[in-house]
Order: structure tokens, then C-alpha cells, then sequence
């Protein structure tokens, strides 16, 4: 790495190609190909994508989306203080929408009217519901198929499928014995028992396809879902924090502007003195001593970039920053693999994606790349659009992109960073909120990232992206091309 580092002094992404090597694989298929990395030192991913905790990107329906493809979501912290339940409701959101076993399904008791039930129901998004008395012993299932064209005044007892009637397991099933269980018995739920019947959890037939369906998903030990959720350092962060864990979260982001800060030294110690080893990333830093300081501080994982994102205006507003090839390469250097490196940043391109993982990053966070996409937060407008070629007007659709440091989003979130008596006009934003065309759902463009990663690893003659990433930084002159203006425009002019 310190052969690269005086190749890249001063670059960023366009200022590069890799040098074709000898190909050793025959097919290039994302299915089979091994795109795993490491998003922090306890969660792998195996697709090295990061969604970023901003509010016009992450929310529950882009992180489930991320994290269905291989990758991980985090959840913005974009809200006002006192709003912890919002983002907290956003993980949950998530954390449902798959499992291996559901350890803590909704319940109900007998004698609760069926309105009662179609109303938890349509407030959970569920539908099965495990009916259970007092000591939690399970007394029968009520689903969605009951309720249709019954009247709701009867009692969930009335309509529900009970106990004697119903199949369930005693403990924890074996791997695939749940599966083979609801094959057998033509069962769609599968409800398991304590040895003395009391609820311990429920497994259903539609989380068991979606473990087949989708089979790079990033999954907790549960089969859930894994997203992380953003907290600042200052005002709240403790008590979101707090909250985020109660739902479960996997992994808790300090995302502040400079990383390499008092304040933040001041927020790692307090969150490791009161939650000790939970999985923590900090950032953003740009330099070996930043990121040396994030990691004697015992963070799981780094967030690397200042000033290179789409909806970032460090550079030009302070003349701060380092060119993402350089901090990438330089933060690399000084860690030396001990604390997974999230390059986050200055992608606005697929090979730059690649350039990212080989020249530093163990997994890339997205945010520009993303926006616009169905998946993304915030409603579509319609925008006139002048066609140069006709000189007629059309409408277009829009979804609005910010940086989290642009005026709007710094004023939106300001009581969480206890500025209660900022002065508005005074603050100094660093980000800018841009309108970008609406372009349907993120899952075809994150699987054309994926190809084009794999095409990647065969044209640097490698097998998976580890062995691309290991050959690259052993011995990085062997790839590394430094463009002139003209190759430059050769390359990426189009």
C-alpha cells in the first residue's frame, strides 16, 4: 500500500484505468461469483453495498431493498428531537419483513373481537395472528382468510383454527425441518411451543420462500433482515441510541461531517461506556490519522470521504477535503485491513464502484447513485422540461436529492443537535438539495452493479472480489494506469 500511495497523492476516481489481466473465469455470473466483504468487523455482506443514512435515500423500503440484494441499509437520522419513535418504527419495519423464526409474533387473546383483530392486523401489516391466554400457552392461530365475509362483532374464538387442530413443533426446529414439516402436513404456519406450551415462536411458509428466493440477502441470526440505523453526537444521541437497540438494530452509525473531532471522541466514549461492544461505525474521516483515531477509539468500521459526494459542498464552500482515491488509499495504509474501511462517496459511476473496493474500501456507501429510484423517501413531481431538439416543453418526474448538510436538512434535524437558539441565518451549510428524474425500482440497478463488479474481477483475472482486492494491493503497479487529460476524455467522455 505505500507503492500506492505515490501513485495516487492527489486522485480521485477519474484519474485512473486497471490494467486488463490474464481472465481465468469462464462465465461471468453474479450467482456465482463470490462479491462478499466485510461492512464491519462483525457483519458481512455478500454484495459490498452500503444505502446512506440520508433522509432522501434510507428509510425502511430502500433498506429492505439493499439488504434482499446482499448489502445493507442505514437509517437517516433525519428527524427533529423528540422524534426517536419515527426512525425506530423505520428498523422495524425492516427487522419484520423477513425471518427464519419469528421470535415475538403478534398476538391476541381469545375473547378480543374479530374487529379488534382486523384492526391489529392493518395497524401490524401482518397477517397471522397467534391467539394465546394469559400464561402465553397457545390457544389457536386467526389469519386473514377467517376474517372474509364474517361479521366482526363475533370473538377471535369463533373463527380462529384451534390448538387440537393445529400443527406445531416443541423447541427450536432443525435446519430445513420446518420446511420439510410444512411440505408434509400442506401447513403454511408453523407455531412453536416451550414443553409447556407457552408461545415461543411462530415460522411461516412465506419467510421460508424468501430464504430460498433470496439467497444473498443480509440476514441476522434469526433470518431477519440486517439495517442499521444513524445517531449524531450531541442533543440525543444516547436515548436514540437507546430505542435502536430495543428494536433490535444491527448496527449503529455515528455519522457526523468530521469524525476526527473532540465531539467525537467525546460520543464514542460515551456510547461504549453505556452499551459497551455493540457493533459501532464512526465517521467521516479522510486521512491516516483520522482513521488510526477512529480505531484506537475501538470502532467496528470506518466511514472514509470528505467532501466527495453528489449532494456535498464541503470543498467548494472551505477548501477542506482529500481527493477519494488518495483518503481511500491512505486510510487503507494506516489501518491495514484491522477495521473495515466503508468507502463513502464520489460514485457516480460503475467503474468508480470498482475503484473504490480495490483502492481502499471493504464495502462502498451509495447515496447520489441511489436517488431518484422508487425506493427512495419523498413523493414525485411533475417538473416542465424543455426538449432542445423540439424546443417543446414536457413534464417530467422528479424526486428531490440532499446532501445532509444542506440548509434545509441541517434546519429540519436542528433540536437534535441542541442548536434550540441557532440562529438560522448563521448556519454554514455544506450540502445542496438537487431535483433528480424518477427512474423506477433500485433492484435492477443495484443487479447491473453486481454485473459489472464480476465483469471487473474477470478482467483483473481474479475469482471472487476478495482475490481481485488481494492481487491488487500486493502488487498495485501492475494495474494502476494514470490518465493524461486525453485519455481522460478517451475513457469517460461519452
Amino acid at each position: 500500500m505505500s507503492d500506492l500511495l505515490s501513485l495516487v497523492k492527489g486522485c480521485t476516481f477519474d484519474d485512473f484505468l486497471f490494467t486488463p489481466q490474464f481472465s481465468v473465469l469462464e462465465r461471468r455470473d453474479p450467482s456465482a461469483i463470490d462479491l462478499t466483504s466485510r461492512f464491519s468487523q462483525h457483519i458481512t455482506l455478500k454484495r459490498p453495498i452500503v444505502s446512506a443514512n440520508m433522509d432522501t435515500v434510507t428509510r425502511a423500503e430502500m433498506a429492505i431493498a439493499v439488504a434482499e440484494e446482499g448489502g445493507i441499509g442505514i437509517i437517516d437520522r433525519g428527524f427533529r428531537s423528540g422524534e426517536i419513535d419515527p426512525q425506530v418504527r423505520e428498523v422495524q419495519i425492516v427487522k419484520r419483513t423477513q425471518h427464519g423464526i419469528i421470535n415475538d409474533p403478534y398476538t391476541i387473546t381469545a375473547d378480543a373481537t374479530l374487529a379488534e383483530a382486523a384492526a391489529r392486523m392493518r395497524r401490524t401489516g401482518v397477517g397471522t395472528l397467534v391467539v394465546i391466554d394469559d400464561q402465553r400457552r397457545v390457544q389457536g392461530v386467526l389469519t386473514t382468510r377467517d376474517l372474509r365475509f364474517v361479521d366482526l362483532a363475533g370473538t377471535v374464538a369463533s373463527r380462529m383454527t384451534p390448538r387440537e387442530r393445529l400443527v406445531t413443533h416443541v423447541g427450536l426446529p432443525e435446519p430445513g425441518m420446518a420446511e420439510a414439516t410444512m411440505r408434509a402436513q400442506k401447513i403454511k404456519k408453523l407455531p412453536l411451543l416451550h414443553p409447556d406450551g407457552t408461545l415461543l415462536g411462530l415460522i411461516t411458509a412465506k419467510d421460508v420462500m424468501s430464504q430460498r428466493q433470496l439467497p444473498f440477502a443480509t440476514r441476522d441470526g434469526h433470518g431477519r433482515l440486517r439495517v442499521g440505523a444513524a445517531i449524531g453526537a450531541k442533543g440525543d444521541y444516547l436515548e436514540r441510541a437507546v430505542e435502536l437497540l430495543k428494536a433490535e438494530v444491527d448496527v449503529i452509525v455515528i455519522d457526523i461531517a468530521h469524525g476526527h473531532s473532540v465531539v467525537m471522541e467525546r460520543a464514542i466514549n460515551a456510547f461504549r461506556k453505556r452499551f459497551g461492544d455493540i457493533e459501532l461505525v464512526a465517521g467521516n474521516v479522510a486521512t491516516a490519522e483520522g482513521v488510526r483515531f477512529l480505531a484506537d477509539r475501538q470502532v467496528n468500521g470506518i466511514k472514509v470521504g470528505i467532501g466527495p459526494g453528489g449532494g456535498c459542498t464541503t470543498r467548494l464552500n472551505t477548501n477542506f477535503g482529500v481527493p477519494q482515491v488518495h483518503a481511500l488509499a491512505e486510510c487503507r495504509a494506516a489501518t491495514d485491513g484491522r477495521v473495515p474501511l466503508i468507502a463513502d462517496g464520489g460514485v457516480k459511476r460503475h467503474g468508480a464502484l470498482v475503484q473504490a473496493l480495490l483502492f481502499g474500501g471493504d464495502s462502498v456507501m451509495l447515496g447520489s447513485a441511489l436517488a431518484g429510484t422508487t425506493e427512495t423517501p419523498g413523493e414525485v413531481v411533475q417538473k416542465p422540461v424543455v426538449v432542445p431538439e423540439s424546443n417543446k416543453t414536457v413534464r417530467v418526474p422528479f424526486k428531490v436529492f440532499r446532501g445532509m448538510a444542506s440548509l434545509q436538512a441541517i434546519v429540519d434535524r436542528l433540536d437534535v443537535e441542541d442548536a434550540d437558539a441557532a440562529d438560522v441565518e448563521a448556519l454554514g451549510a455544506e450540502g445542496m438539495e438537487i431535483s433528480v428524474p424518477a427512474r423506477g425500482s433500485v433492484r435492477p440497478l443495484l443487479r447491473d452493479m453486481f454485473k459489472h463488479v464480476c465483469s471487473a474481477i474477470s478482467y483483473g483475472g481474479a475469482r471472487s472480489l476478495g482475490e481481485l482486492q488481494d492481487a491488487f494491493r500486493q502488487d498495485p503497479e501492475r494495474f494502476v494506469i494514470r490518465l493524461t487529460g486525453s485519455s481522460r476524455r478517451e475513457s469517460f467522455d461519452r
